[in-house]
């Protein structure tokens, strides 16, 4: 992925959201302002803010490297590039403290791009997982509309840390719990979706959604026996299907 075309309440968010995804900064691309965003009066007449960001030419192959997403989410892998340094070779002397140090730093310079300069990273492991808690005064725009630019984060730190860790990272990304009081949403959602299901006679279908989130709610609702739960379409417009049990 080469481009992107990036909705958000303001030009310079969905600037941010953008360059998160395309794993870059903005001295890497060419950005162009599709239309700028309209607060509306009272919620009517508000407009999303629309832009183009386009990764320049690469300088030279010895600056990049490709990274393969070969293990995280029920999705397939995707080939994303990355800019480094150099290229990085995986030998003994790489570490997982040294992988999640390299993600951090990945995570910082990407808040720096966000205009985030007050950004905390604390770090709790446990074998192959890691846990990396953000906190900042901004971090309204660490997480996005429903977590979308903290679910791009997260998939860019599971790539990073593992370029350079010997063994694969399961790397989770939270900024104040944010993670633990959208599960609880969701699974909150799922039931008053399921009592709609049976109260309708229909099937209810919820908007596209991360892996993980899908599961949230196959899981919360395996107790049901009068409904069942079934993912639909391909990734990232995967959605999930509640459907009443005759």
């Amino acid at each position: 992925m080469n481009q992107i075309t990036q909705t958000g309440t303001t030009s310079e968010e969905a600037i941010s959201v953008a360059l998160a995804k395309l794993a870059t900064t903005r001295d890497q691309v060419t950005i162009n302002v599709i239309s700028e965003g309209k607060k509306g009066f009272l919620g009517f007449g508000s407009k999303l803010a629309e832009v183009q960001v386009i990764l320049n030419p690469k300088p030279s192959v010895e600056h990049f490297d490709e990274v393969i997403l070969a293990e995280s989410t029920d999705a397939p892998a995707e080939e994303i590039i990355i800019p480094l340094e150099e290229n990085v070779i995986k030998t003994t002397e790489s570490t997982q403290e040294q992988a999640v140090d390299e993600t951090k730093t990945y995570i910082q310079l990407i808040a720096k791009e966000m205009k985030i300069d007050d950004l905390t990273i604390h770090t709790e492991k446990s074998g192959k997982y890691v846990t990396l808690r953000l906190e900042s005064k901004k971090a309204a725009m660490l997480i996005g509309k429903r977590g979308q630019t903290l679910n791009a984060l997260q998939q860019l730190s599971q790539l990073v840390a593992n370029k350079y860790a010997n063994h694969f990272l399961m790397i989770k990304l939270d900024v104040e719990n944010y993670r633990e009081r959208r599960q609880e949403s969701l699974e909150q959602l799922a039931e008053r979706m399921a009592d709609k299901a049976i109260r309708t006679g229909k099937k209810v279908e919820f908007e596209p959604m991360p892996s993980y989130e899908r599961k949230v709610i196959h899981n919360a609702l395996t107790h049901r026996l009068d409904i069942e739960t079934v993912s639909i379409g391909t990734e990232p417009n995967r959605y999930l299907v509640i459907e009443p049990l005759k």
